[in-house]
């Protein structure tokens, strides 16, 4: 069982742009840029787990995610995650609605991951606004933020796919936040 804990502020271009160079000032090991297509599924069934499926791609690869909720009153968000390559998108999508998950929220998104102490920070652009995660152990993670100077931001309790659901378009019945693409002619 893999667990996921990480704090989230919402940033501002020029505040993305900062965060950027001080990751670069401060050595951090730049990781990778990619972007990314999540595809997210429900149940149907309420729980207090809000446990999730995601299908997430990225170029040519996709991987499928189950997310659950951990509760906790601190200020970090904890999730159990565990995630695996799958080697045919199309036929997992069938296999999760089969399975009774209905898709729920789609969201893109344009990521770049560094390594700074014992913690991955990550700078993420959606249609919506940009966002900065850093994901490691609390003690870790609060090391990192005094580090960058992030206290100053606002942290963001709410994940991807509620924001989303906030801030994105309805599409047939589902949330999507998605950049727009250049028309050809």
């Amino acid at each position: 069982m893999a667990i996921e804990t990480e704090k989230k502020y919402r940033l501002d271009k020029p505040a993305m742009v900062t965060m950027a160079d001080k990751l670069r000032e401060l050595g951090a090991r730049f990781v990778s840029e990619r972007f990314e297509q999540n595809f997210m599924y429900r149940n149907g069934i309420p729980d207090e787990t809000n446990a999730v499926l995601r299908i997430r791609k990225i170029g040519e690869s996709t991987f499928l995610t189950y997310k659950e909720r951990i509760k906790n009153d601190s200020e970090f968000k904890t999730k159990i995650e565990h995630e695996t390559l799958v080697s045919d998108a199309e036929e997992m999508e069938f296999i999760v609605a089969k399975l009774g998950y209905k898709l729920v929220v789609v969201y893109e998104k344009h990521r770049k991951t560094f390594h700074l102490g014992e913690c991955e920070v990550v700078l993420d652009e959606l249609p919506f606004g940009q966002y900065m995660e850093i994901e490691g152990e609390p003690d870790e993670i609060l090391k990192v933020e005094k580090m960058l100077g992030a206290e100053a931001f606002q942290s963001e309790s709410r994940g991807y796919s509620r924001l989303t659901a906030k801030f994105g378009k309805e599409e047939d019945g589902v949330k999507t936040a998605r950049f727009e693409r250049a028309h050809t002619a």
